[in-house]
């Protein structure tokens, strides 16, 4: 698994053109947006370039998503870790949200999007929190494709915080432990309303989960490029699903 994986970062499908199955387009697409730091020093330019840049790529590919008939687009913003960067990286990072959701809020109502946000609040600025529950608030009854925001996220404290719940649930007399099964500690994830991310898409070239939805990803596709976050484009987007569309599903069977 891993050599086809490597076989192909970096590359073209040879069937990029062919058209993409409509009746086979991933529910679930999970991004790790990954490289605008790469991007940006490969230019030259301070790592907050690389973010800006990277913010108008969201735009592109969620209308993008929305057009494919994608439903749930789910994009890793922020993760627990990288408060550890540097302090005016963190800070731009924070603008991030607001200076999106300020811009394109119009757009994503008027296209139907419900934006949502996975992950935990505290820690976050008033202003970033602020942005982004006016943007649930405004798009809550949206029908259209789901943008689910992971910021502030971490998997394993997800999960740690999932556990710690049931726990309190048996102690209390309010579950047996005959009950909990994996769909109960499913639905006590951050991401308990939406199925699982069909496909998982990294960009830059690195080869790992990073902490990004560890229980949700047990069985998805995984589609990796070189490609900088911040040059990622509608085309590879297409090129990603359609590989996906090209594998056989088994889930552990034949």
């Amino acid at each position: 698994m891993i050599s086809r994986l490597w076989a192909k970062l970096g590359k073209s499908s040879s069937n990029a053109a062919e058209p993409l199955a409509a009746d086979n387009v991933p529910k679930h697409i999970a991004i790790i947006m990954d490289g605008n730091g790469r991007w940006a020093k490969k230019r030259g330019l301070p790592r907050i370039a690389g973010h800006h840049t990277g913010m108008k790529t969201v735009k592109r590919i969620v209308m993008e998503a929305d057009r494919l008939g994608v439903k749930y687009l789910t994009l890793y913003a922020f993760s627990t870790e990288n408060w550890k960067r540097p302090k005016d990286e963190v800070e731009f990072l924070m603008k991030l949200p607001q200076q999106f959701l300020e811009i394109e809020l119009a757009e994503l109502i008027e296209k139907n999007v419900q934006v949502r946000m996975m992950g935990h609040k505290e820690n976050l600025p008033s202003f970033t929190l602020s942005a982004v529950e006016e943007a649930i608030t405004k798009t809550a009854h949206n029908t259209g494709l789901v943008l689910n925001f992971a910021l502030n996220y971490g998997g394993r404290r997800e999960m740690l915080e999932a556990i710690k719940e049931i726990a309190a649930d048996v102690q209390d007399g309010r579950l047996s432990t005959e009950q909990i099964d994996e769909q109960l500690l499913s639905s006590r994830l951050l991401s308990g309303d939406i199925p699982d991310p069909d496909l998982l898409i990294r960009t830059s070239g690195e080869l790992r989960l990073s902490n990004f939805m560890l229980w949700q990803l047990a069985y998805s596709e995984m589609w990796f490029t070189n490609v900088y976050w911040p040059e990622f484009t509608e085309a590879h987007l297409q090129e990603a699903i359609q590989e996906y569309q090209r594998r056989a599903r088994r889930y552990g069977g034949l």
